[in-house]
């Protein structure tokens, strides 16, 4: 590419006959004679370098739908890497050639400008421009790249996991039936798979702000009653699991919130306000203990509060009455290194005859 740009920069030097794409050309593809004035050239050249790099175009990803007619399934359903594709989606080489068409590219200005003196003005001025491009391409040379890393990390999974597995991925490629459902906070640093090393398959997981569980409603929280219903009557999961966890935001926003009427949030307020019976508990025994100490008590008692939402399901009292099902709380300590796991006892006393 670079040579390309010095190439073309020698062209311009006299006039000549200039093929595609430097200057419009005929209908039949034909190259144009013309004979350019210095600023021309000099535009032109200027305009090669800094589109020179823009050539690249990562392939477009397209899905569809009951059609004979569309193309092969993507690579990764193929059971191979979905970016080991002939056209790569990143190609890291790509910035060290950008930076030295640049560098040649001002070479080669410095050079017409000493040769077009009359161009002084204008290329100082172009000159400036690509080299604060050619700073600010260097500066951001080591920032994060999403797309690396989610290509790494899946190249990691295929290789390490996926690959050394063929018997477990053959079984989940028929089904699923996990022993567990997990409410778990949405907070990066709590996931459940990590933490309690579930293997695919083993848990269904439901993940959101403070690990919370709303009660039975039909309309307000039908996401959530969607997912304990599935989980309960169709994969059948022997036991549901809410797994609270310390410095927890949501229930900091908890504890925090007014609830007076008014909000400065558009879903949060509404959303952790099912903990409140859990803030007004530990509100009530703890007084006013530093807000540290009280979110530690709240984080756990949100739980509760989640299994006893979790017994206005009727299919989750069904299941827990006929013991196909039990309700278990937890709490992930990640500053200490702890878990706790605790029960919830549920049933019918004998009757009483007088």
């Amino acid at each position: 590419m670079s040579c390309m740009i010095i190439s073309h920069f020698y062209k311009l030097i006299k006039p000549t006959q200039v093929c595609r794409p430097l200057v419009p050309m005929s209908t039949n593809g034909s190259c144009l004679s013309t004979s350019l004035s210095p600023l021309s050239q000099f535009s032109l050249l200027h305009h090669r370098a800094t589109t020179s790099t823009a050539l690249f175009r990562p392939p477009v990803i397209t899905a569809r739908l009951n059609s004979t007619a569309s193309p092969p399934p993507p690579v990764l359903i193929r059971s191979e890497p979905v970016f080991a594709t002939a056209a790569p989606i990143v190609t890291p080489s790509r910035r060290e050639d950008m930076e030295s068409s640049y560098e040649e590219a001002i070479v080669g200005l410095k050079k017409l400008l000493s040769e077009k003196g009359e161009l002084a003005p204008e290329a100082a001025a172009k000159i400036q421009q690509i080299t604060a491009e050619l700073t600010t391409a260097a500066a951001t040379k080591d920032t994060f790249n999403p797309v690396e890393r989610v290509k790494s990390g899946f190249i990691y999974f295929k290789r390490e996991k996926y690959e050394k597995n063929p018997v477990l991925h053959a079984e989940l490629a028929k089904g699923q039936s996990p022993k567990f459902m997990v409410f778990a906070c949405s907070d990066s640093r709590v996931c459940p798979s990590h933490v309690l090393d579930f293997q695919p398959g083993e848990a269904f997981v439901v993940r959101n702000v403070a690990n919370l569980v709303p009660p039975y409603d039909k309309v307000k929280y039908s996401g959530v009653g969607a997912a304990v219903e599935y989980a309960v009557l169709h994969l059948k999961v022997e036991n549901i699991v809410v797994i609270g966890h310390s410095s927890c935001g949501g229930i900091k926003g908890l504890l925090s919130f007014a609830f007076d009427g008014t909000s400065s949030t558009d879903f949060i307020e509404d959303w952790v306000k099912i903990g409140l019976p859990a803030k007004a508990k530990v509100k009530a025994e703890k007084g006013d203990a530093p807000l540290p100490e009280l979110c530690a008590a709240c984080e756990k008692e949100a739980v509760n509060v989640s299994l006893g939402n979790l017994l206005t399901y009727p299919f989750v009292r069904e299941g827990l009455l006929k013991k196909t099902l039990a309700l278990k709380g937890g709490y992930y300590d990640f500053v200490k290194g702890s878990f706790e796991l605790w029960g919830l006892d549920f049933g019918l006393s004998p009757s009483l005859s007088v």
